[in-house]
């Protein structure tokens, strides 16, 4: 059965600029030091983690949600994607990020949410702060 997750934190930039870095390629490279390449835009296809994470941009709202179709390499074979919802409300001069993490493979879901965790919220904290 697939699992969910849900997990967030408090960037030090405005949720104009963390919709901007998440979908940006060069941006997203930075603050996660690891290739990306994104198509921005619905229907748009991206790559990250140097092709471990590749997926589709399924929803846009302009600086508060981005959703995204999510395949790993961790996934078993013939497994559809999971779903991501990024969640972005102001908060005190910065940004309340919400990931809502669905339909990952049975099993994985602690391993994603501590993935979220290590690889995007903590280096996304160092990058907004060195950039502010």
């Amino acid at each position: 059965m697939p699992e969910s997750i849900e997990c967030s934190t408090v960037l030090p930039a405005s949720p104009e600029q963390v919709y901007r870095a998440w979908l940006d390629s060069a941006e997203h490279a930075a603050f996660t030091g690891s290739p990306a390449q994104i198509e921005p835009g619905v229907g748009g296809a991206f790559s990250a983690w140097d092709g471990y994470i590749q997926g589709t941009t399924l929803e846009l709202a302009p600086y508060s949600r981005i959703v995204q179709a999510w395949l790993t390499s961790d996934f078993p074979p013939g497994n559809p994607p999971s779903r991501l919802e990024v969640n972005l409300e102001p908060a005190g001069g910065g940004t309340y990020l919400t990931l809502r993490h669905t339909q990952i493979p049975d099993g994985q879901g602690q391993d994603y949410y501590q993935g979220l965790v290590d690889y995007y919220f903590a280096p996304m904290q160092a990058y907004f702060e060195s950039v502010q």
